[in-house]
């Protein structure tokens, strides 16, 4: 791999509730996100491990531009816990409290929600079935599939099967059958949940391109929507995941999501792993 970065590149390590980023600052920076690139640093025996490569760059509108790589080297247009983190980062960075972030959903408004949680909007729902995208014309609400589950966008396509204990689904299956199935032509996000008191849902979630996750930002946007025009849940909901808690709350302006986030540590990868890179 040709970089001009001759004392290898620096890097930080991310994550909210265990859904784990490697984040790249590129703003003051040119380097080139390759297919190789994306593979090694996700090895977490060979590289780092991470759920998603998240790239910080320099925008034309707002404050930074975010792009998003899941482990599979495919991109996703959104990853709220990862933008989360990235804004905690960047108001510490700025001493502001509300940020604007461009990314291939449009332009995020993220702030400061107290008490260490960072929010970010993630806007409106996709919810007719060219938006998600689908492959046909069907009910969202409830897909002419097993389960019946519900289809949402969020700048990424999600599959929600409301169970009833989404602890004994065999999720490693479950999830790695339905992110190919047909209907969805660009892989889906899965999610299994079930209610589990007032406005309080359990999820589990499978990551199409990463696999299953502690936790994700999307995801849940996705089921708290889901499970609202189910008629399960109120507009507000608190959702457990395996990694902890996120709090959801689809407004008028879009569904904004929030929790708590982590800077784990700074490094720099060194000029061998970089040249070694096919």
């Amino acid at each position: 791999m040709t970089t001009t970065i001759q004392d290898g590149l620096p890097f930080m390590k991310m994550h909210g509730l265990g859904n784990d980023f490697v984040v790249l600052d590129n703003r003051a920076r040119n380097v080139p996100i390759t297919a190789g690139l994306v593979s090694a640093i996700s090895d977490r025996h060979r590289g780092v491990g991470f759920d998603q490569l998240a790239v910080i760059g320099p925008a034309d509108r707002g404050d930074a531009r975010l792009v998003f790589y899941n482990a599979d080297g495919s991109t996703s247009a959104a990853c709220g816990n990862a933008t989360r983190c990235i804004a905690r980062y960047l108001m510490e960075e700025t001493g502001k409290d509300r940020l604007e972030l461009t990314t291939g959903r449009g332009v995020l408004v993220a702030c400061d929600a107290g008490g260490g949680s960072t929010s970010v909007n993630m806007g409106a729902p996709q919810l007719r079935w060219e938006e998600i995208p689908l492959a046909e014309d069907v009910d969202t609400l409830e897909l002419p599939m097993e389960g019946g589950p519900t289809a949402t966008g969020m700048g990424n396509p999600h599959c929600t099967f409301f169970v009833e204990d989404a602890d004994l689904i065999p999720l490693e299956d479950f999830g790695a059958r339905y992110e190919l199935h047909p209907l969805f032509p660009q892989r889906t996000n899965v999610q299994v949940a079930h209610l589990a008191g007032p406005d309080h849902l359990r999820m589990r979630v499978w990551e199409r391109g990463v696999g299953v996750t502690l936790a994700s930002g999307s995801s849940s946007c996705a089921v708290a929507v889901a499970a609202a025009r189910r008629g399960l849940t109120g507009h507000s909901v608190r959702i457990d995941l395996d990694g902890g808690t996120l709090h959801v709350d689809w407004r008028e302006d879009g569904v904004w999501l929030t929790g708590p986030t982590a800077h784990v540590f700074t490094g720099t990868f060194t000029r061998a792993f970089l040249d070694g890179i096919a």
